[in-house]
């Protein structure tokens, strides 16, 4: 920690000349109509190379700049071009705030678009940006959503519709990072597997990166999505009401202090809320696909308040509170609740060439499981972290320097209740710390995009150390040729509190860093070699490269190849059948401790084709992969190698959508998914379970127990194959200058195909995904 500090000193102390011969400008690009930030749009002086881009927040930072007489422009293919005539003299730092108004007038000098831009100054290594514009392309069920648009993404596989999980690159649920306004969220999808619990309507932009994030991000050793939502209409009150046949939606936003033209401080406020009512209306509507209705319930609940300074620093509060519940009659019920609170803050100091960000927020995630038959049998896991952190951002020149530190305070209950096994109660708290420093290279020609990171995470509880150097890279060979590769060293404590072996599970539970006494105090890795367990943490290397082209006009195409190498993944022990007690002392690890060691790996690539043009959209994906899991037993010195349950070798998205009309009022939208199929263990016999405890007069001979069943090898078969065809028509009726009612109809599995969900063991029913869903939704913006 002293050596980063001593680095950051010597950075900053290096640039100080810098800025007392040149002179600096910077602001903030806002919409006119509403106040909220204009991003991604281009910066610069006319006749010059000096310019950026704004970011998430609207922001910009011209720096390095000679003494001079310039005009500033501002462009951007939404909004009318902005320019000013300024003088700029040593030393002196200007803060502006622009209003852009919609309609895209553009003089006749545009040097770059902002796209273009994007792809030559950024690494973009396996990140997905995403937002609402881009979400409505897809067939909705319902409101457009989020859930819906991930699982078209290169990587990306979803395992159902009921209860389904995202597996991002090959990496588990826990493994993957989701941070909304910089507050954790440990579950973000319910449990019909075509919603989460965040409204579009509100999103202002999602990263997801899939591998090889930079050092800002940490705590997770596969991926991180992060979202970000909108302060809110800083001019008017507005919002949205609509109502589909799965359920309603309600979003309301406005001003608390009204923005003027002159760039008064303003406050707004947004809030939504979400509900689904698909229960009562599945048993008149749906009744073929359950006759007891669907049973998936949930309620969304989000509200921020946000306040915007005259020099544009920010402050905001915000709140959300997630629930769900399922109810299978007379089979198992499940209930969870996401809730949460944080503020989050963007400081721009006057006389300062730095920005700052911090966040504080505290985030709960509980579930329960509980047998409707047996009210001794139920499962629970809570979950809950406060997280704060500060970012500091110094522009020099094109290139960037980030650094910060962030802290999280972790705690998690487990507890399993069964009358045929013995009682499970985890109890864990765990305090991390970390540090980290990104320096942003560009060199003067705009060849070469270099931005090496280090972070230093120390995990006081368990008292471990770890330095993750990070790094990514772009090569420019032209303008629509480029080169990229990204890799890392991550992290983390935190497991789930099931078995990544369960096909289907509607219960994920979390566990935080295990004792040492709960695991094995010695594994086989994939190669067959003892190794000893030193602590509970889990590690991963990651290394991605490829390649983008701009094909034509309109055309991209994206190719990655990528790994994953899961040193140490904690897993429960499927074979444990003794208490770990004294009574037990001599028996072999592997059968009495709770959670065992393994080994994984997460290989494949990625071919991604877009075309966008005008009223024409089509965006293509194929993705192959190869995952790995290694679990070997010390007593016989053998190494399972097995694939996960959600290996799936072939994965295909198709998605278009075409505006039509003269007003351009009506939108085709089509998407079609083709997947193989995932591994499962086969069943390889029955076997008749006695239970003679406790009865000295128990009959071997004549005696029934429950009925139980001998697997053969682990995710030795493979499911049939997936595939499914998704629909959608929009139309769009514009009733006066404020409000547009907008009709929405479509269908799930167009021509319903029977997609295998599972199969029970005993009785030998097939269950099958969602059939058939046709779907209507009204909405009014107002």
């Amino acid at each position: 920690m002293k050596k980063l500090l001593l680095l950051l000193f010597s950075l900053v102390a290096v640039n100080v000349s810098y800025a007392q011969n040149n002179g600096v400008v910077k602001g903030f690009v806002y919409d006119k109509s509403n106040g909220e930030p204009v991003p991604f749009c281009n910066v610069y002086f006319k006749g010059t190379r000096i310019g950026v881009n704004t970011d998430l927040n609207g922001f910009f930072n011209l720096n390095r700049i000679p003494p001079g007489d310039y005009v500033l422009m501002i462009t951007s293919l939404d909004f009318d071009t902005i320019q000013e005539p300024m003088s700029i003299k040593a030393g002196t730092i200007l803060t502006k705030k622009y209003f852009a108004n919609k309609g895209g007038v553009k003089l006749e000098e545009v040097e770059i678009t902002t796209n273009q831009a994007e792809k030559i100054e950024n690494t973009s290594v396996a990140i997905q940006k995403i937002d609402p514009i881009v979400i409505n392309k897809l067939p909705s069920v319902g409101e457009p959503d989020i859930a819906q648009y991930l699982q078209v993404l290169p990587g990306v596989v979803f395992t159902g519709d009921q209860g389904g999980q995202l597996y991002i690159r090959g990496g588990l649920p826990v493994q993957n990072k989701v941070l909304l306004d910089g507050l954790v969220v440990y579950n973000p999808f319910h449990s019909i597997g075509l919603f989460s619990v965040f409204d579009t309507e509100i999103m202002k932009n999602a990263n997801v990166y899939s591998a090889g994030f930079g050092a800002e991000y940490g705590g997770r050793t596969s991926s991180i999505m992060d979202i970000s939502t909108r302060d809110g209409n800083k001019k008017r009150t507005g919002g949205k009401l609509s109502t589909s046949t799965f359920g309603a939606k309600f979003t309301l936003e406005g001003p608390l202090l009204k923005l003027k033209d002159n760039g008064n401080t303003s406050a707004s406020y947004i809030f939504s809320m979400k509900h689904s009512y698909l229960p009562q209306t599945s048993k008149i509507l749906y009744k073929y696909a359950n006759q007891n209705g669907l049973p998936f319930y949930y309620t969304d609940i989000y509200g921020k308040a946000s306040i915007n300074s005259t020099n544009g620093s920010k402050f905001s509060v915000f709140g959300f509170n997630f629930s769900d519940k399922v109810n299978y009659s007379d089979v198992a019920a499940f209930a969870w609740q996401n809730t949460g609170i944080g503020s989050n803050f963007i400081m721009v100091p006057a006389s300062s060439n730095i920005l700052i960000e911090g966040v504080f927020a505290y985030s709960r995630y509980g579930i329960k499981f509980t047998n409707p038959l047996l009210e001794t049998d139920s499962k629970s896991s809570n979950v809950s972290s406060f997280n704060t952190g500060f970012n500091f951002v110094r522009f020099i020149g094109i290139q960037e320097l980030r650094f910060g530190f962030e802290g999280v305070i972790t705690n998690t209950e487990y507890q399993v209740k069964n009358p045929r096994y013995s009682q499970i109660d985890l109890t864990r708290s765990t305090i991390d710390i970390a540090g980290f420093i990104k320096h942003k290279f560009i060199d003067k020609n705009k060849r070469m995009v270099f931005e090496p990171s280090l972070r230093l995470q120390y995990y006081a509880t368990l008292g471990k150390a770890s330095p993750e150097p990070r790094a990514a890279l772009k090569v420019n060979f032209t303008k629509k040729i480029r080169f990229k590769a990204a890799g890392g060293l991550y992290s983390q404590t935190l497991m789930s509190a099931n078995s990544d072996r369960d096909i289907v599970n509607l219960f994920y539970g979390f566990i935080n860093a295990p004792e040492n006494s709960d695991l094995a105090k010695t594994y086989l890795d994939r190669s067959g070699n003892t190794q000893t367990i030193t602590s509970s943490l889990q590690k991963a290397t990651h290394l991605v490269s490829g390649f983008e082209f701009d094909l034509f006009k309109n055309f991209e195409l994206n190719v990655e190849v990528y790994q994953k190498l899961f040193k140490q993944i904690i897993n429960t022990n499927r074979d444990k059948v003794f208490d770990d007690n004294t009574t037990n002392a001599n028996r072999a690890d592997e059968f009495k401790k709770t959670f065992v060691i393994e080994q994984g790996r997460a290989r494949g690539y990625d071919v991604t084709l877009k075309y966008d043009k005008k009223r024409f959209y089509f965006w293509a994906v194929y993705s192959l992969t190869f995952n790995n899991r290694w679990s070997g037993s010390t007593i016989t010195g053998v190494v399972t190698d097995y694939p996960p349950n959600f290996d799936r070798r072939h994965n295909v998205n198709l998605v278009c959508s075409y505006t039509f009309g003269k007003k351009k009022n009506w939108e085709l939208n089509g998407r079609w998914n083709f997947g193989t199929g995932f591994p499962f263990t086969q069943t390889q016999g029955y076997i008749n379970t006695l239970d003679p405890a406790g009865n000295i007069n128990y009959n071997f001979a004549t005696a029934n127990g429950p009925l139980n069943y001998i697997p053969a090898s682990i995710n030795g078969g493979r499911l049939p194959d997936y595939h499914r065809f998704d629909i959608g028509l929009k139309y769009k009726y514009k009733v006066n200058e404020r409000s547009t009612l907008e009709v929405n109809a479509g269908a799930t599995n167009v021509y319903n195909r029977e997609n295998i969900f599972y199969v029970d063991r005993f009785t030998f029913k097939r269950i099958n995904q969602l059939p058939i869903m046709p779907n209507v939704n009204i909405s009014l913006s107002f």
